[in-house]
């Protein structure tokens, strides 16, 4: 049996309480990690593993440089347990006692290189309520804010909230770990289990008239907060209870698709929503603008109130530009206030705060000078933080160093004691200094130094060849060197003890005065979150409005019904992307009467493109923007969804089909009539006759049974006949035309359906071999002329499917012509396309034919 030292009985005992942890482990100047957490870390950070006389591995990282890898742990999805000597090594009898103070996670880090000033980190909890209800509430720790919903659906709903918020860490009861456990292996996030009692000092204040339901989530995310960051929770401000029918609801897939945040291609900003709009200038604007995008309102009054700031912005530029000028000025305070409130800011920081707030008096006048109502409501409104601001310009340095202990952040003038003993020290190293002068003169040697050290103090030292100058009567040797001799005097030791407990007593005055004023503006925090909160809603409307003006955009209309007119609309991230090439806008209209759309076109010719701007326009519209558009009269949208594009989910044993599939059902069985739905080439991921009945059997069901506003897409042309069954849809086209054997995209929308698909003219621009596109207008040619000869057929035949059997299409012909009145269904079976009729639709079809004859 191994006996292990006594040092390393305390680390597995303290590393038996952070299993899933890191354990970075004080030694010295350095933190050490043993056993299977060195043989991991030493790979993920690229260091060196060595092992003890032992033979238990190790590796360490130097504590100056340990945040870097903490960070870089942490950004891999793992949870680092910081353990440090708490007590001072040279009065330890014994092991020096060592505590962990933190437990790092990936929901909870608050500062670091690679957190983004404009992005959030969310940790999130939540609980099952039933088969189809969830309680979800989530935080940033670095800024505070926090919010509860209820979501509707299982265990999967709450992964995509996850997804959809780029939350970093989920905290679940044990009997939610063990449903979502593995959804969070295949999706990337830290899952971590509370399952003590949920006893948080005061945590009713946090979620005060909330639903009973989410209470229990808060306080569950605040507990584990509370034990694995050791400190006080005072930046944490109340949760905000969000309704979810207070917000047009776009689910995950849907953002996706849209491109709202992130990329499809690779997950980049460019090229997204995100990308188009944020000309914020403060890291608060870029995260609130964020929220908003995430979730636009559908409360049509607070909607028109967003508009009618953004136009008062719009048409004052110089406004504008001073705003600004002054934002530029303004750091991060919801992370500033933050750090406050745990206890970790630094001299810098407070300095920092100081600067922001001096500029708050600039920008409340510049908005009550405004002649806005509007905006001098806002000014108005505005905290302008003036007691924090003085307390601060009287005692923060200037320019103060980053370590709070090296002394050099409080003012001169804010403490008489610290000045005193800043003088004595000021003026002992005068004193030295003139003393050095003074033995030079005295002695003769020109080259005399007086030098200081940590462990000799101070000393006047000669060089070997000047030793004879040296005064015996007065000067005691101290120290031989190989080519100099050190001495000591009672006159320079006498003064160097007053030299030195002034400078040590200064330093932890310093210290003390500091933490005396960080834990008084403390009690400021809230007052500076609000500040924080108005300041960040000021940029993004300034924002919207500078996009505004540079992108041509227009200002919506709302109305309470559901229809919709869109004249002249953009994709405006298209349309940045394509820098001064010409945009072609198109119409969208959909009316009570009329509100589905099937569009045909060829590929590339923009029906994805034109589906994916109306959506874009509604959430613009939505969060308060002007819109891409000529002019725009729009419906309050309560949620969006999306089936755009085509992904296998290979992990998740998932085929494109199957993902279409899931995707369409989530759609059709959570939209209301009050929904926007856009479905781009459903059934093409499998056989013909398939997709093309669960095509038409979906836009029948959307048509008779939902009523929401809907464009669909599609390659199969039979579908446009639907038109002629179901009232409330109109067919429309993207147009191509041929030159010279060659497609030519006019990307333009127009009424009816389009006569082909062009889909040959396509793949011979993507240059594929001519032999094949020769082969395929061959085989092309060979079809539609046998789709020809069936159309001219005067009897009604169908040799792969037999939907008719002979002695029942005889009697039927027969009846037709005997009857004068026929006319009218021997036109409607002429036109019936066999091919693309399924057996559901071909029954169908008959007896409704039955039915007029009879």
């Amino acid at each position: 049996m191994t006996t292990h030292t006594p040092m390393m009985q305390q680390y597995l005992k303290i590393k038996e309480e952070y299993i899933d942890a890191f354990l970075f482990f004080r030694l010295g100047d350095f933190y050490e990690l043993f056993n299977e957490d060195a043989v991991k870390a030493s790979a993920i950070l690229e260091i060196t593993l060595t092992s003890r006389k032992d033979n238990i591995p190790m590796c360490g990282v130097p504590h100056h440089a340990a945040q870097n890898y903490i960070e870089t742990l942490i950004s891999k999805g793992h949870k680092v347990a910081v353990c440090e000597q708490v007590e001072d090594p040279k009065l330890a009898k014994g092991v020096v006692k060592r505590e962990v103070v933190r437990l790092i996670t990936p929901g909870t880090i608050i500062e670091g290189k690679t957190m983004h000033n404009k992005t959030n980190y969310f940790i999130a909890s939540a609980d099952l309520l039933s088969t189809n209800e969830v309680a979800f509430s989530y935080l940033d720790v670095s800024t505070g804010d926090g919010f509860t919903t209820i979501l509707h659906g299982d265990e999967k709903e709450i992964v995509q909230e996850l997804l959809s918020l780029q939350a970093k860490e989920l905290i679940v009861s044990e009997q939610l770990y063990v449903l979502i456990n593995d959804l969070s292996a295949l999706h990337e996030f830290t899952l971590s289990i509370e399952q003590e009692e949920l006893n948080v000092e005061e945590a009713e204040k946090y979620v005060e008239n909330h639903p009973i339901e989410t209470q229990r989530t808060v306080k569950r995310l605040l507990q584990y907060i509370q034990k694995t960051q050791k400190r006080s929770l005072l930046h944490i401000q109340p949760f905000t209870f969000q309704r979810r029918d207070s917000f047009l609801i776009i689910d995950y897939h849907s953002k996706r698709n849209l491109e709202l945040i992130s990329s499809i291609r690779n997950g980049d900003q460019k090229g997204t929503l995100l990308w188009l709009l944020d000309e914020t200038v403060t890291a608060m604007g870029g995260r609130k603008l964020k929220q908003w995008i995430h979730q636009p309102l559908a409360d049509k009054r607070a909607i028109e109130s967003r508009l009618e700031i953004v136009t008062s912005f719009l048409e004052d530029f110089m406004l504008r530009e001073e705003m600004k000028e002054a934002f530029k000025e303004v750091y991060d305070l919801e992370r500033l206030v933050g750090r406050i409130g745990f206890g970790s800011a630094g001299g810098r920081d407070l300095a920092q705060l100081r600067q922001s707030l001096s500029m708050i008096p600039m920008i409340k006048q510049l908005l009550l000078d405004s002649n806005n109502h509007a905006l001098i409501t806002l000014g108005r409104a505005i905290v302008d933080c003036q007691d924090i601001w003085r307390k601060l310009e009287i005692a923060i340095s200037e320019n103060p160093p980053i370590s709070v202990k090296d002394g050099g952040v409080i003012n001169n003038g804010y403490n008489p004691r610290l000045d005193q003993l800043r003088d004595a020290s000021v003026n002992g190293k005068k004193w030295i200094a003139e003393l050095e002068q003074k033995e030079r003169e005295l002695t003769g040697a020109k080259s005399l130094k007086i030098g200081y050290n940590r462990v000799f103090g101070y000393y006047i030292e000669l060089t070997k060849s000047n030793i004879h100058f040296a005064d015996d009567t007065r000067y005691v040797r101290k120290q031989t060197l190989a080519n100099a001799e050190r001495y000591i005097t009672d006159e320079l030791k006498e003064k160097e003890s007053l030299i030195l407990s002034a400078e040590d007593e200064s330093l932890l005055l310093e210290y003390d005065l500091f933490t005396q004023l960080r834990e008084e503006i403390k009690a400021y925090i809230p007052l500076v979150q609000k500040l924080a909160k108005q300041i960040s809603e000021l940029d993004v409307y300034i924002s919207f409005a500078q996009v505004s003006e540079k992108h041509r955009l227009t200002k919506p209309n709302f109305h309470e019904t559901n229809a919709m007119e869109i004249k002249e609309g953009r994709h405006p991230v298209v349309e940045k992307m394509m820098n001064n090439q010409l945009y072609v806008p198109n119409d969208c209209v959909l009316t009570e009467d009329k509100k589905m759309l099937l569009i045909t076109g060829p590929n590339m010719s923009g029906k994805s493109t034109f589906m994916r701007q109306v959506a874009i326009t509604i959430i613009m519209a939505q969060i308060g923007c002007y819109v891409p558009a000529k002019s725009a009269s729009l419906p309050i949208v309560d949620k969006i969804f999306t089936r755009i594009g085509a992904a296998d989910d290979l992990a998740g044993g998932q085929s494109t089909f199957m993902i279409e599939m899931m995707e369409s059902q989530h759609a059709i069985t959570n939209a209301t009539s009050k929904s926007l739905l856009l479905f781009d080439e459903i059934g093409r991921g499998t056989s013909t006759y398939d997709g093309m009945s669960l095509a038409q059997s979906m836009m029948e069901y959307i048509h008779d049974h939902i009523g929401a506003n809907t464009l669909f897409s599609t390659h199969y042309h039979e579908l446009t006949e639907l038109d002629q069954t179901l009232s409330k849809l109109r067919n429309v086209h993207v147009s191509a035309t041929e030159k010279d054997g060659k497609v030519v995209f006019l990307h333009k929308l127009k009424e009816g359906p389009a006569d082909k698909s062009y889909g040959i003219h396509v793949a011979e621009l993507a240059q594929l071999p001519k032999e094949i596109i020769s082969r395929a207008r061959d085989i092309l040619a060979t079809f539609e002329q046998k789709e020809k000869n069936d159309k001219s057929s005067a009897v009604v035949q169908d040799t792969q499917l037999s939907f008719f059997d002979e002695q029942i299409r005889q009697p039927v012909e027969s009846k037709i012509m005997e009857d004068k009145s026929s006319g009218k269904i021997l036109t409607k079976l002429k036109k019936i396309n066999i091919s693309g009729t399924t057996p559901l639709g071909a029954l169908q079809l008959l007896y409704e034919l039955q039915n007029e004859l009879e």
